[in-house]
């Protein structure tokens, strides 16, 4: 087995790091975790697929998918409808990433049973690609035919019917709010701003009723939350319990070993 060396940079002051090498049969007793509440079992690492598209070509994700699920026994993925990343790039194109995915499915009759995928709806933006992407066209919006998008319910059963597409899929295993449709300090943004909060928000009773509704079609299985804080956490949680739709299962918040704050 080829060896590989994952070099880990914390800080200047950090000269070296004494990297463990793994055999076979460790890399591949992959363990597996109960997801919240639910009765997903997903292996302890969940491959990203936010590079699938831009830094990754279609033949590449074919490759890491391969090795991921089928050698290192991980079962869970993670995209979202604006993926790949990032959105800056000339050739990018929102939905890529899980088109990629579906491609290598096609490839791989009866794979879809056996693995997770979460994806994620795009929160409030004043201009998306992403959002008018969820329409079928001939070819990828311009920056110019962006479309608002927000949490209402209209968007996310049109931006879920769009992401199963892409996905060839007839339901996602979690479904998650990207960021959330009021203001929120996301993406790395540390201090939270009250001048920035806007009027308008979508209710959030409106969003969790859509995702109600999804899971009732069986569209999908569960639902969750992404770049959110206690607030807004406990916001989801009292709606849920008020219109009697099921709590979400997962948070997908920014995390960095380096910064803690």
């Amino acid at each position: 087995m080829q060896k590989r060396i994952l070099n880990l940079c914390f800080s200047q002051a950090l000269s070296s790091v004494s990297v463990r090498r793994f055999s076979a049969s460790t890399v591949c007793s992959m363990k597996r975790r109960t997801l919240g509440n639910s009765d997903l079992e997903v292996s302890e690492c969940c491959l990203g697929t936010m590079t699938f598209g831009i830094q990754v070509g279609e033949e590449q994700t074919h490759q890491i998918l391969d090795k991921a699920i089928k050698e290192m026994d991980i079962n869970f993925l993670d995209t979202a409808e604006m993926y790949p990343v990032p959105s800056t790039d000339p050739n990018w194109v929102p939905g890529r990433s899980e088109e990629y995915i579906a491609s290598w499915l096609a490839k791989n009759p009866g794979m879809r049973e056996k693995i997770v995928i979460a994806t994620k709806v795009s929160g409030f933006s004043p201009q998306s690609e992403t959002a008018a992407n969820r329409e079928m066209r001939s070819t990828p919006p311009t920056k110019e035919e962006g479309i608002p998008s927000r949490l209402d319910k209209e968007s996310i059963l049109k931006a879920c019917d769009a992401s199963l597409r892409r996905l060839q899929t007839d339901y996602i295993d979690v479904y998650q709010v990207h960021w959330p449709d009021r203001y929120q300090n996301i993406f790395g943004s540390v201090h939270f701003n009250p001048e920035l909060q806007r009027d308008g928000d979508v209710p959030i009773e409106e969003t969790v009723a859509a995702m109600g509704e999804l899971i009732k079609a069986g569209k999908i299985k569960y639902w969750g939350l992404g770049n959110d804080n206690t607030f807004g956490v406990c916001q989801a949680i009292n709606a849920c319990d008020k219109l009697n739709v099921p709590r979400p299962i997962s948070i997908q918040n920014h995390y960095s070993f380096l910064d803690r704050r």
